[in-house]
């Protein structure tokens, strides 16, 4: 087969991340957007990034682009693009999208009008005047900006934060995929020592020893795509077994988890168990106040933010404590990610270099400390 448009959304501030894992699997004509990695390749491209990337959302099919700025062009525009290479004539396709400073600014209504023409575009190339859509789903995502229509197939699924180890999670976790970037940002190496002294759920460190063990993060899950006839079953057999093997089982990686709440002492070891790194972490309960930084060890961490008043000052009193136990130097990193403004004020130190990311709704910085004082 041709080359197909690959399409990957990730966390705003992930993009240069991201794009350097893309270039690790061999995509081709990289272009970055904001929020957004695209890239060429064939299906074996496909597999080997939904089961591979660590900071993408998801992989998608960008099936084309067009103006649109009425739901006549909408129709037409859709009827224009050849779904059937995609989708069989039993194949379910639903659609879901958004729309952003643009004339069409109802998404339910975009959504009847982009199925209503892919529904008539592969009924007139099926010889079928209804769609049974029992077999597998493909689903259609649009997106329009700026009057610019762009339609897209998910292969993916499930998001791809969905990983299959963190069932369960604490009260404030941080998703897999803002995890994994923030790892990459730390420079965590196969021989590294890694720390969270407020562990949670275990993300941070779980992801971490992915990064140093060359785990692919989606070994472990299946995809939407997986169920496609277009794709043969061996190009995933195959890419999953080069991921099987590209693990560096004899890397020197250890992570230390520590946090105040017994129960996310034992979730973290739950979470870091499925994962398959359980052997890798060390978890105990330990106050911040009695938190002990080793030399040589990078220390990652998201502590809690504090939404409410209350919680807030409770939060600036735990940064001002952090400050004092967590001294940062060019052997010992650290990365805090917070959206507090006056992070580093509390902290004690302003940061070597920060860099904007969202965590989820919230607007945070990623304060990173690689300097001797």
């Amino acid at each position: 087969m041709e080359k197909i448009r690959l399409s990957c959304p990730c966390h705003f501030g992930l993009e240069s991340v991201l794009k350097f894992e893309v270039g690790r699997i061999g995509g081709e004509e990289i272009s970055v957007t904001d929020g957004r990695v695209s890239f060429s390749g064939g299906y074996d491209t496909l597999a080997r990034a939904n089961i591979r990337l660590a900071v993408a959302e998801r992989v998608l099919i960008e099936l084309g682009s067009f103006r649109a700025e009425s739901f006549e062009e909408l129709f037409q525009g859709t009827s224009a693009i050849a779904l059937e290479e995609f989708i069989g004539k039993d194949d379910a396709f639903p659609v879901k999208g958004h729309s952003l400073n643009s004339r069409l600014k109802s998404v339910p209504d975009c959504q009847k009008i982009i199925k209503k023409a892919a529904a008539v575009r592969l009924g007139r190339k099926y010889g079928q005047e209804r769609m049974p859509e029992t077999g597998a789903v493909h689903q259609i995502q649009f997106n329009i900006h700026k009057d610019i229509c762009t339609v897209y197939l998910d292969t993916s699924g499930e998001g791809l934060h969905k990983r299959g180890y963190r069932r369960n999670s604490n009260d404030a976790p941080i998703k897999e995929t803002l995890a994994a970037g923030i790892v990459d940002l730390a420079r965590v190496r196969e021989d590294s020592q890694v720390c969270d002294p407020m562990c949670g759920s275990g993300t941070l460190l779980i992801e971490a020893a992915y990064k140093a063990l060359n785990i692919a993060p989606g070994a472990r899950r299946s995809f939407a795509a997986e169920k496609w006839r277009q794709i043969p079953s061996e190009i995933w057999k195959r890419e999953r077994a080069d991921a099987m093997d590209m693990i560096k089982r004899e890397a020197k990686f250890r992570a230390y988890g520590f946090d105040m709440d017994e129960n996310a002492v034992e979730l973290t070891f739950s979470n870091a168990k499925k994962a398959g790194v359980g052997g890798r972490l060390e978890v105990r309960r330990r106050e911040i106040s009695s938190f002990v930084q080793q030399p040589g060890m990078i220390t990652i961490c998201n502590p809690p933010y504090g939404e409410r008043l209350l919680e807030l000052r409770q939060a600036e009193k735990l940064y001002q404590e952090m400050g004092r136990r967590i001294k940062p130097s060019s052997d010992s990193p650290c990365c805090i990610i917070s959206p507090h403004e006056d992070f580093e004020k509390l902290f004690g130190r302003k940061a070597d270099k920060k860099r904007k990311l969202y965590n989820g709704m919230i607007k945070c910085n990623l304060y990173m400390y690689f300097s001797d004082v």
